[in-house]
């Protein structure tokens, strides 16, 4: 099951984005800090005003396992929760549900379900900080990492703007500190576009890119996700959403009679 846990919890972690891309006319070719980056940062604090997204999603992973390709429905209430639905062919296959609380899911084909809190996520995608509010940045294409600006260098690149950590960034969780080394690109409107988060110490790697973007009610959302975990081995998971729908919807979640849960280890 764990290999349709991945893809449930990065489908969580993978739905929108925010304001639409677009390249500069002019390339730029310095790494000299930009010293005047209020608006820089004040942009990329944004939020996300839509009440609620339906995207339709094709997904295909390589976990080191075969899974085919998997039709999805995601629906996100804005800081409410962020259900899917996961279809092989034409039969379900698994359904997940992430609340502040914590994240949910089950697997049909082997009977089994899993609810777990936010460590379980962490554990999957290599870090230490993700949490409902990160989650929902993170799937918004916002900034999920907390950020101080002293802590950062801000420079121009050819397509727009690059984050980068002076020194390795620390963050403590449940009183462990971890450290990374963070890259952030961002298009000349601002948009997060690449994201790449590297343990100094396990060499693990988190890399997430958001492309082919499409404005809809004044609201930018990818086409193209793609999410590349590298740990002992290297998941990529790439979603294609190729329908989105702003009509609310119901969203049932309740696991079947006889499922055995799966302990998170």
């Amino acid at each position: 099951m764990k290999k349709y846990i991945l893809i449930i919890v990065t489908a969580l972690v993978v739905a929108s984005c925010k304001v639409q891309n677009k390249e500069t006319s002019t390339p730029v070719s310095t790494t000299k800090p930009i010293s005047n980056n209020a608006t820089f940062f004040s942009a990329i604090e944004k939020k996300s005003t839509f009440d609620a997204v339906k995207i339709s999603s094709k997904i295909d992973a390589k976990t080191g396992s075969f899974i085919p390709t998997l039709d999805a429905v995601i629906y996100i209430e804005n800081g409410q929760k962020i259900w899917m639905n996961l279809t092989a062919v034409i039969l379900q296959a698994a359904r997940g549900v992430a609340t502040p609380e914590g994240i949910k899911g089950y697997y049909k084909f082997d009977r089994t379900y899993i609810d777990s809190d936010f460590g379980y996520l962490n554990k999957l995608l290599n870090v230490n900080f993700i949490d409902y509010n990160a989650l929902q940045n993170l799937l918004l294409g916002k900034t999920f990492i907390p950020i101080s600006e002293k802590d950062f260098n801000l420079t121009p690149t050819p397509s727009g703007y690059q984050l980068t950590s002076k020194e390795n960034l620390k963050i403590t969780q449940n009183g462990k500190t971890v450290e990374y080394k963070v890259t952030l690109d961002y298009d000349a409107e601002f948009n997060l576009s690449h994201v790449l988060l590297s343990n100094p110490q396990s060499k693990e790697q988190l890399e997430i890119v958001y492309s082919n973007r499409v404005l809809l009610n004044k609201e930018s959302f990818p086409k193209s996700v793609k999410i590349i975990i590298k740990g002992n081995k290297t998941d990529e998971i790439l979603l294609e959403n190729t329908k989105f729908d702003f009509s609310r919807m119901e969203t049932t979640y309740s696991v079947p009679a006889n499922y055995k849960k799966t302990e998170i280890k």
